[in-house]
């Protein structure tokens, strides 16, 4: 086990926090701080790291009880708005998933399609406080004879709302561009022929898997700021594939940990969490996530210093090669060129459009600060960390 000349507790960190004396500050501030300290007396005056992250996560969703009829029932089927919910856990209870569109909805029958309306904007307006149309079928039996209920519901009325989101905070990911001389819609958004622009989704150096790559600190038990609230890691996301090619500093240079997490629906805000329809592909759900670094030692702050010069992700087609699953990198390029607006690719300068938002992302990594610097949020140890 390699030794550290700093070492810091969960508990101590948290009786700072307790006592008003923790520091805290963003993961875009410790760069500088890592830069003219150096890592042992930076991680002797920090004690937090606070990073943060809003973009599409289409792997969100929320389970939802709506409490019983009378008589009761056995929901085999259930609609909110319209929108189809996945009735197969009990008597009243479903999960809505932020990718399912509105059962009407004409999907790419109208190419491309708008996607207008489902489960992502469905969450949000659950969140806001508005009224949906709650629709139930079963086919009956003994102790749930009713077949059919139809209500309206509020977030406020439901017995109970939990955001369970199998897969968030992707730690790094692809930069997409389209190779053909068409036109394609997907979940990177829209890619113009010949590669006439790179989208990519990542807040880079404020990414919270990007601040702990290695995920020492981050698992089981985790405290988190998440859709506006607090809410937990809960366990390794799906896709969690921490074993790929990474730098000599350990940052992935491909798709790698993703997590899973949960918190109280009923807590959150519609700002943190926002339906969204991308053109051509489907709804999916904007997520706030924000995830507290405690500094325990000088290896980890000097994690966290990781500035987006250093940070890389790989250019695939999404025109001809991702769709066939046989996809090769197409050149190498850093956060630091992806947000200063053009990538160089082929000889020619690429507008690069980002799917994910810098400013929110700041703003949850400051907003966390700040919780934490007044004793609104602490710590939570982890039982286990995310496997690496």
């Amino acid at each position: 086990m390699k030794k550290h000349i700093i070492n810091k507790t969960y508990k101590t960190i948290n009786d700072k926090i307790k006592a008003g004396k923790v520091v805290v500050v963003t993961a875009e501030e410790v760069i500088d701080i890592v830069r003219q300290k150096g890592p042992v007396e930076a991680a002797r005056e920090v004690d937090v790291v606070t990073t943060g992250t809003f973009a599409p996560m289409c792997s969100s969703g929320a389970f939802l009880n709506f409490g019983h009829s009378r008589p009761g029932i056995k929901a085999s089927k259930v609609w909110l708005n319209n929108v189809p919910a996945y009735a197969g856990i009990a008597a009243v209870d479903c999960y809505i998933g932020a990718t399912e569109p509105c059962e009407d909805d004409p999907l790419n029958k109208v190419y491309p399609g708008e996607f207008n309306y489902g489960g992502g904007h469905l969450i949000q307006d659950l969140v806001a406080g508005k009224t949906l149309h709650l629709k139930a079928t079963a086919y009956g039996t003994d102790c749930y004879p009713n077949r059919m209920i139809e209500k309206e519901v509020t977030l406020e009325t439901l017995q109970s709302a939990t955001l369970c989101n199998p897969r968030n905070g992707y730690q790094n990911y692809n930069c997409a561009v389209n190779l053909t001389k068409k036109t394609v819609y997907t979940y990177m958004g829209t890619l113009k022929p010949m590669a006439a622009n790179a989208n990519y989704c990542s807040s880079g150096q404020l990414s919270p898997l990007f601040n702990d790559p290695c995920y020492k600190t981050i698992g089981l038990g985790t405290r988190i700021f998440l859709g506006g609230a607090q809410g937990y890691v809960t366990w390794y996301g799906t896709q969690h594939k921490p074993g790929v090619e990474r730098t000599e500093k350990g940052i992935p240079l491909t798709p790698a940990g993703t997590m899973w997490v949960m918190g109280d629906l009923k807590e959150m805000s519609p700002k943190w969490l926002v339906g969204v329809a991308i053109q051509g592909y489907g709804c999916s759900l904007a997520v706030g996530l924000g995830v507290p670094i405690p500094i325990l030692n000088e290896e980890i702050i000097s994690y966290t210093a990781i500035s987006d010069e250093e940070l890389f992700t790989q250019i695939i087609d999404y025109g001809g090669q991702y769709p066939t699953g046989e996809t090769k990198s197409l050149g190498q390029v850093s956060y630091a060129e992806l947000k200063s607006g053009s990538i160089q690719f082929n000889g020619e300068t690429v507008p690069t459009v980002p799917l994910s938002s810098m400013v929110k992302a700041r703003e949850i990594a400051n907003i966390l600060k700040q919780k934490i610097k007044t004793g609104r949020f602490f710590l939570g140890e982890p039982q286990f960390t995310l496997p690496c």
